[in-house]
């Protein structure tokens, strides 16, 4: 009988090579701004740093003393709690997911304001903003000031409720970048004074950036506009031109999914209406924002988002 021995032979087993650690820090910020707008705060903002891999965050130095963490998505901060009428000094450092930091930025100075007496009348509402677009990716607004029973310190500008820039006191206009192509935008101006006093928002200017060569049309709901009552809120617009009638449209509130309006085969011409009920036991501030389905069953853009406060 003829025994056949299995000999086990070590397997050659290809590695992949280890990927080269990341020793290349990002580039210093550039663009680094500080500006006081008030006894207590310094609004500091740059633009964003490169990495050759990608920037995971940003370090804000007061003195040469970290004082501030923030993600890459984040390009502006205030720092606050400190001294009336002295004198800081800032710089911004770029960092990415191997820890490599960027050089400091060019160091920016900023005197906080003098303090004043207890004021707590806000400053009026700026008035005539307006909103232009600067090709796919910029916007230039402008506006006339507010006034203050002492001053005007700084301006903030509100995009879809959150704050995206500040500008001083003395300015009547603010360019900005960042933005996405072929994409609505609803923008507000507040007034601050020197005691944190802020104003009422400004009247909405909407604007749609140019869209990318070769992109679809935008295909958002136009001239939204949201009025509310005792726990309603009325939503009136217009559905946007896709070539076959609009019979649905998504409402979303306060950011998250609400509710499919759908008005069957006839959906009506021209500017369409809806009204839901918000139930609250107390006024209350709530954003909505809508999109249509389009003719191929997907969902088009969203429009310019409208803040509400339902009584």
């Amino acid at each position: 009988m003829l025994t056949t021995l299995a000999l086990t032979l070590p397997l050659a087993v290809a590695c992949s090579p280890a990927p080269a650690k990341d020793t290349e820090g990002p580039t210093a910020p550039t663009g680094v701004t500080a500006a006081s707008g008030s006894a207590q705060t310094v609004h500091v903002m740059w633009n964003a740093a490169t990495d050759d891999r990608a920037v995971t965050g940003y370090e804000v130095y007061q003195q040469g003393r970290k004082v501030k963490d923030l993600p890459a998505t984040t390009l502006m901060v205030d720092i606050v709690n400190l001294t009336p009428a002295t004198p800081y000094a800032f710089t911004v450092r770029a960092r990415d997911a191997a820890g490599n930091r960027s050089p400091h930025s060019t160091t920016v100075p900023a005197t906080t304001l003098a303090a004043t007496a207890q004021d707590r009348t806000p400053p009026t509402t700026p008035r005539a903003l307006r909103a232009t677009a600067d090709g796919t990716h910029a916007a230039t607004l402008t506006w006339q000031p507010g006034r203050d029973d002492t001053e005007v310190t700084a301006y903030d500008i509100y995009q879809a409720d959150a704050r995206i820039h500040t500008v001083p006191g003395t300015a009547t206009t603010a360019r900005l970048t960042g933005l996405r192509a072929g994409t609505v935008y609803s923008f507000t101006v507040r007034a601050r004074d020197a005691a944190e006093n802020s104003s009422p928002d400004s009247a909405t200017a909407d604007l749609t950036t140019a869209p990318a060569p070769g992109a679809a049309p935008n295909t958002a709901p136009t001239d939204l506009t949201a009025k509310a009552v005792k726990g309603e809120v009325t939503l009136t617009w217009t559905p946007p031109r896709t070539g076959a009638p609009v019979t649905e449209h998504q409402l979303f509130l306060d950011g998250a999914f609400a509710t499919t309006i759908i008005w069957g085969a006839d959906p009506p011409p021209g500017r369409a209406t809806y009204t839901f009920t918000v139930p609250t036991a107390k006024p209350a501030r709530h954003s909505v924002k809508l999109r249509a389905r389009l003719p191929d069953g997907s969902w088009g853009d969203f429009s310019a988002q409208r803040t509400v406060v339902v009584p």
